[in-house]
């Protein structure tokens, strides 16, 4: 309930997770398997670089499938009302429910106010150490703000880690590169960002310029987290 009037409800189609379930018993609430606003974990690795000394063991059932936490979907009022994108995307809902609507904070990537009603929508949730500058607009002006920004931090020292895709620029010249999937497949950088952030924070960069995404299917859900990351630290190009 996170202290709420509603109650939130999950089912996994995983068989470890679903073979937990049926042996506990009963139903399980327990937290997220990463510290508060830490990137989520995706690899059971992940886990123990937050928590390790803090639980008493792993489950390890894999890689995560989709990547990116479960969509999250208010059935309280007349129409559904998405609080949180995921892998099950707007469109999908929308073939089955009618009409969805998508929050307005989800849209904007900030936080709910003072009483969101999802956990999921509080704070800058999924960012790593160092602080991330997201740029989205045309993919030709991106790249070139990408590169001026790069520049103009590493001329004052700092050093810089650059989000892209595979079948993106390239900015191997411009700083640490992490690619997080491709482009044209959002699901594949889905599945692949919290790797990516986590990877910046081994790298020990000073900063990260990261390549928007269209705001359609599962890229939805990919740039709600990479604003939630950003804090508010967006470029229009």
């Amino acid at each position: 309930t996170a202290g709420l009037a509603t109650v939130a409800v999950r089912m996994p189609d995983h068989p470890v997770a679903l073979e937990l379930i049926k042996v506990a018993g009963v139903p399980v609430a327990a937290p997220s398997a990463n510290l508060s606003g830490k990137p989520s974990p995706t690899h059971a690795a992940h886990v123990l670089q937050d928590l390790d000394g803090r639980i008493e063991a792993v489950l390890d059932g894999g890689p995560a499938g989709v990547g990116v936490e479960s969509t999250v979907i208010d059935l309280t009022a007349e129409a559904p009302v998405i609080l949180r994108p995921g892998g099950i995307t707007p469109e999908e809902l929308g073939a089955c429910l009618g009409e969805v609507i998508i929050d307005s904070d989800v849209l904007a990537g900030s936080y709910g106010g003072d009483s969101p009603r999802s956990p999921g929508m509080k704070y800058t949730h999924y960012a790593p150490r160092a602080p991330l500058l997201l740029v989205t607009g045309n993919g030709p002006a991106v790249a070139l703000k990408i590169r001026q920004l790069a520049c103009a931090e590493k001329c004052v020292g700092r050093r810089v880690g650059i989000l892209t895709y595979s079948d993106s620029s390239d900015f191997s010249a411009a700083g640490e590169v992490v690619v997080a999937g491709r482009r044209e497949r959002p699901e594949t950088v889905a599945a692949g960002l919290y790797s990516a952030l986590r990877r910046f924070n081994e790298l020990g960069v000073d900063v990260i310029l990261a390549e928007g995404l269209e705001e359609k299917g599962v890229g939805l859900a990919v740039m709600n987290r990479l604003k939630k990351a950003a804090g508010g630290r967006i470029i229009q190009v």
